[in-house]
């Protein structure tokens, strides 16, 4: 199967084909739950990642937190939040201290949608990984964490 990590070749730097193969698992791993969230609950992943930031905020969010956060146009937002509140998901509230805006929050229908799908989720994962073991995870974890470290150090 044809993938990110096939255009690396050999004498390449280690360095890219880690990066190749990182972004190819990444990829790999995120269509599996693409199918699944479709398949089992008829939704897609934006939708998830949209209500996953609601249930982290119970008190709700404002549409430019809920851009800045899934780091995504405000209009990309509004379409995902105007089909999930025709869907009773989601509840747009008054916000008392800007009148223009406003407040997304999860209905109690939708957190409990979110929370079903949020456990088939974490099942999903867990058994993607499940060829690694605890150890070699915790590794991984462990090496991820100093790249990310230093990716950070180069942006900033």
């Amino acid at each position: 199967m044809a993938d990110r990590e096939t255009i690396a070749r050999a004498d390449d730097h280690r360095a890219l084909r880690i990066w190749l193969r990182l972004l190819t698992c990444t990829q790999m791993i995120e269509r599996v739950v693409r199918l699944r969230l479709r398949s089992r609950f008829a939704t897609t992943l934006p939708r998830f990642d949209l209500m996953a930031q609601l249930e982290r905020h119970p008190e709700g969010l404002k549409m430019n937190e809920l851009s800045r956060l899934l780091m995504v146009t405000g209009g990309n937002v509004t379409a995902i939040v105007d089909q999930l509140e025709k869907e009773g998901l989601v509840e747009r509230l008054d916000e008392p201290a800007d009148r223009r805006a406003f407040r997304i929050r999860l209905t109690k229908s939708g957190d409990k949608a979110f929370a079903e799908m949020a456990r088939e989720h974490e099942e999903w994962v867990v058994d993607l990984f499940a060829g690694v073991s605890r150890k070699e995870q915790d590794e991984l974890l462990r090496l991820l964490a100093k790249v990310k470290s230093h990716a950070v150090e180069v942006i900033e």
